[in-house]
């Protein structure tokens, strides 16, 4: 019935755990913050564990079948070509979307309080506001992932000269070319036409009147807001960058999500002001991995290694070489690691295989139960999840992959960095926390894991790899750890976009 029909605020996030989480995490600040609305999150049916957080915070989790990843190595065979697979899957991907949507906001007309939240790698998004006329806000925790192609202005002046013209001639606070060439040029170089024309029925580009093929002239639709889930303090926000972005702060998750144990959870929400602070019980995962923490016989800390869904990914394809590279640095240094396996397969088999080796078991425990340790305990491996607002603050040094909610922990914890980055916004954070002063020069993904598993190739890769632990440990790196966690320590990027949404898009002036 009518009576029953609340503002719609739709927050649609694919990607990875890292890409997706975080807009997950602003959904229920805001439904917690705005109860009259009906709150959704769309994402892909692999983020599952996120469905009972959200529950909770009054939030609706829907999920499409389609894969956080596309990877070569996942869905290419001789059968069929990748590309093929890839294309199959973004057709099914963009018509689950519509369908999702087209349920969400019933058959009632748009209301003028109904909005959507898209991140980079939800596009989609931006077509269904266009086609549902309701307003769409973009929000992402790194720097845009990627950068137009060096031929991208010539070719939009000579093929869309018009357009060209009505983005270069719109006003600051309208949608211009810096909004354009900042983040938005994929809505002009993707494949979004015959989409967008025959089952969204728009035209087949955006800005452009279907009838005439011209620009909309008479409409200047305002700038889109963007909201960015990093702090001023690390990352530089040019002044030519357009107007609407709103730097945040960096966006951390709420401390119960990021258990895999519900008992330990349990056990923190009892705790004063729901923190781990004063913990006096942990379940037997954690009680092992605080055990291995404050081991009295080590007197350093250990070294936290953290590779998140690189192995997913297909970055990992060797576990074992990657396992060797960590025993060569332990036999010649007196460090210890903590390794998150992430929950990835090869990489969990490969941890039991040398277990069961070096103990003479047949079945040793598996480790997502107890957690294993190897190469005479100076190694502790755990595939599942505790909160790196815990961890961090009693590890040396954090080794990670350089996605950016690693990266925020640990600069918030102000212990020095390590990054090893493969792809996309990785690059970015593994050179800025470089220049900054708070990690050493990258690691190559060689030094990590080599393609070779020879005495040779995992000896260089050692080397590499005890050399940057060497400078993280330096005085200088440390202390300049811990000068950034200050200045940044009394941020709040949740609010802050909570704030935003609610100026700029419920009262927007």
């Amino acid at each position: 019935m009518a009576e029953d029909r609340r503002p719609r605020a739709i927050f649609m996030a694919f990607g990875t755990r890292g890409d997706v989480f975080p807009i997950a995490a602003i959904a229920a600040a805001f439904a917690c913050d705005q109860q009259q609305y009906h709150v959704v999150l769309i994402t892909h049916l692999a983020h599952q564990s996120l469905s009972e957080h959200l529950a909770a915070k009054n939030v609706a989790y829907i999920p499409v079948s389609s894969p956080p990843v596309l990877s070569v190595h996942q869905f290419g065979s001789e059968q069929m070509p990748f590309s093929m697979h890839k294309k199959r899957i973004q057709a099914e991907h963009r018509q689950q979307c519509l369908s999702v949507v087209e349920r969400v906001l019933g058959d009632y007309p748009s209301m003028k309080d109904d909005f959507i939240v898209i991140n980079f790698f939800a596009l989609e998004g931006w077509h269904l506001a266009e086609m549902f006329q309701i307003r769409c806000v973009i929000a992402s925790p790194y720097v845009v992932p990627y950068s137009a192609p060096s031929s991208f202005e010539r070719r939009f002046k000579q093929e869309l000269p018009c357009l060209y013209n009505y983005f270069q001639e719109s006003s600051p606070n309208t949608v211009n070319w810096k909004d354009v060439v900042h983040w938005m040029w994929p809505l002009f170089t993707e494949d979004w036409g015959r989409w967008r024309s025959e089952y969204l029925k728009l035209s087949p580009i955006p800005f452009m009147d279907p009838v005439t093929n011209l620009p909309v002239w008479h409409m200047h639709a305002g700038s889109p807001i963007l909201l960015y889930g990093f702090s001023k303090e690390i990352v530089e926000c040019p002044g030519y960058w357009p107007l609407n972005i709103h730097v945040c702060g960096f966006w951390f998750l709420p401390l119960e999500w990021q258990f895999s144990c519900n008992k330990c959870r349990d056990i923190m929400s009892a705790s004063p002001n729901g923190s781990m602070t004063g913990m006096s019980e942990l379940c037997t995962i954690h009680a092992d991995i605080q055990q291995f923490l404050m081991k009295s016989s080590h007197p350093q800390l250990p070294l936290f290694i953290g590779l998140s869904s690189i192995g997913s990914m297909g970055f990992l394809k060797n576990p074992h070489a990657f396992l060797r590279v960590l025993k060569a640095v332990l036999d010649v240094t007196e460090h210890r690691f903590i390794l998150f396996s992430s929950g990835y397969e090869p990489l969990d088999a490969a941890i039991q295989s040398i277990s069961c080796e070096s103990s003479n078991r047949a079945n040793p425990p598996p480790s997502n139960i107890h957690g294993t340790l190897l190469f005479s305990d100076r190694l502790y491996c755990f595939s599942g999840s505790i909160p790196y607002s815990w961890l961090f603050s009693k590890c040396a040094v954090a080794i990670h992959h350089g996605g950016s909610g690693s990266t925020a922990a640990a600069l918030h914890a102000g212990i020095p960095q390590i990054l090893c980055p493969f792809i996309l916004d990785q690059f970015y954070w593994a050179e800025r926390l470089h220049w900054i002063g708070v990690a050493p020069e990258p690691l190559r993904s060689w030094h990590l894991f080599p393609d070779n598993d020879d005495a040779t190739s995992i000896s260089q890769a050692a080397d590499c790899l005890a050399r940057a632990i060497k400078l993280s440990l330096s005085p200088e790196i440390k202390a300049q750890a811990s000068k950034v966690a200050d200045r940044i320590s009394s941020e709040d990027g949740l609010q802050e976009a909570l704030k935003v949404l609610k100026e700029r898009v419920l009262c927007p002036c």
